[in-house]
């Protein structure tokens, strides 16, 4: 604890030294609390733009209403307290992630979730959201928070249904709830969510009207989804076609994905009893599917990558204690290149200024979608690991001699003469 304590103070100096020499002007934080500032003096929502890049309100409006709270206080001490505040989140991220995972054991989980705080703010989707003063890390933590509750608690649901009242996308959690038979559940995050539609509706009427009649279908005022901030699918079609907007072609490939990824997050459940973290893999599953289809992705939206990491580190770490004749060294390269590739930064190394994001070589393609691919990856991994687990039932755990001259030192001993065996009648059929 005394090493991951000293390692993690480090890195946030580093990160604090860092970030004081390249500025930070959290520019979604200030755009947070002028929606906040809306709801208090009955301004226009939508109608809002802050800060040089005249940036709007984009989140449902009971959002606005969480935000209130920020107009108390200054932008100085917001940019202090929202950043303490998201390095508390990681670390809760990391701990629910733990918990989902199960891994390491109780004794180790302070110790990595020390380490988790202090080191992960170095993967990109975190230092982003640090540097925007975004909210993902606490829709994060709330979805987290629902699937480690048990199944049998009536509040199961609840904070996917905040999360997503919040912003929209983790709803498709919800789905993933009613298509595992937790119908319960799936039915008190979709009461959850209409609470949140009803008490801004009944707060904020215009607004709400706006939002759910106009302002949602218009991702004109989210950005351009052709940029390299996008890490969707659709943005990643975008570039290769070289438009502003994709074709029909992206729209296919999204539902494909879809209905794959829901597939695949759902078979993981039912399979959980052959599966080990069946639970920690399709929630994996479906957060990675939601950032996949959604429109637009930024690359703060990445934040599952957090616990995305520990369950391939709870894979490789559990290969270890495989029978050596079956030991295969696969999760450690595959946890290794993942987090190598939120921590490499790729898709701001290529020219992303001005009109270049349509001017890309195929070259510079792969870099410039690296989270789509890593996602894509990752849910073709899932469905291999299915259909590997249901080949093995049945099979030992050690592949066993075929006939003991084949096997030299095998425990159980050849039988020596013909008056050891038994007779004919009483032999039963070898079970392979």
């Amino acid at each position: 604890m005394w090493i991951a304590t000293l390692l993690a103070l480090a890195s946030l100096f580093g990160y604090a030294l860092v970030r004081h020499l390249i500025g930070t002007a959290m520019v979604d934080m200030i755009v947070y609390r002028a929606e906040g500032n809306a709801v208090v003096h009955h301004l226009d929502l939508y109608g809002l733009r802050v800060t040089a890049a005249n940036l709007p309100a984009t989140y449902p409006p009971f959002a606005a209403l969480l935000f209130v709270p920020t107009t108390w206080f200054s932008v100085s001490f917001l940019r202090v307290a929202v950043t303490a505040g998201n390095v508390g989140l990681l670390a809760l991220a990391a701990l629910l992630s733990f918990r989902l995972a199960g891994w390491p054991n109780r004794q180790l989980r302070p110790v990595g979730v020390v380490l988790v705080a202090g080191l992960g703010v170095w993967l990109e989707p975190i230092y982003t959201n640090l540097r925007y003063g975004q909210i993902n890390l606490l829709l994060l933590c709330l979805v987290l928070w629902d699937f480690n509750v048990a199944r049998d608690r009536g509040w199961k649901g609840v904070g996917i249904g905040i999360a997503a009242g919040m912003k929209l996308t983790p709803g498709l959690f919800a789905v993933y709830l009613l298509l595992t038979g937790r119908i319960r559940a799936a039915i008190t995050a979709g009461v959850t969510f209409l609470v949140t539609f009803a008490a801004s509706a009944l707060v904020l009427p215009d607004a709400s009207k706006g939002f759910w009649t106009k302002y949602l279908y218009d991702s004109s005022r989210v950005g351009r989804t052709d940029i390299v901030d996008n890490q969707s699918l659709r943005g990643i079609v975008a570039r290769f076609e070289q438009v502003h907007v994709p074709g029909p072609g992206a729209a296919l490939l999204v539902a494909v994905v879809a209905v794959a990824g829901l597939a695949i997050a759902a078979q993981l459940w039912r399979d959980n009893r052959r599966l080990p973290r069946a639970e920690a893999w399709g929630v994996c599953c479906t957060a990675v599917t939601a950032l996949l289809v959604s429109p637009i992705s930024w690359t703060h939206h990445w934040v599952w990558c957090v616990p995305l990491l520990v369950l391939l580190a709870a894979e490789a770490d559990h290969e270890r204690t495989r029978p050596a004749a079956v030991r295969r060294r696969r999760w450690r390269p595959i946890f290794v290149m993942t987090l190598l590739g939120f921590c490499s930064f790729a898709m701001w190394m290529v020219p992303h200024v001005g009109i270049v994001d349509l001017r890309l070589s195929l070259f510079q393609q792969l870099p410039a979608g690296l989270y789509p691919w890593i996602g894509l990856c990752f849910l073709t991994v899932a469905a291999l690991r299915v259909r590997a687990r249901r080949q093995a039932v049945g099979r030992p755990v050690v592949p066993q001699p075929r006939s003991a001259s084949r096997a030299p030192g095998a425990l159980i001993a050849p039988r020596t003469s013909a008056e050891q065996r038994p007779p004919a009648e009483q032999r039963t059929p070898a079970v392979r």
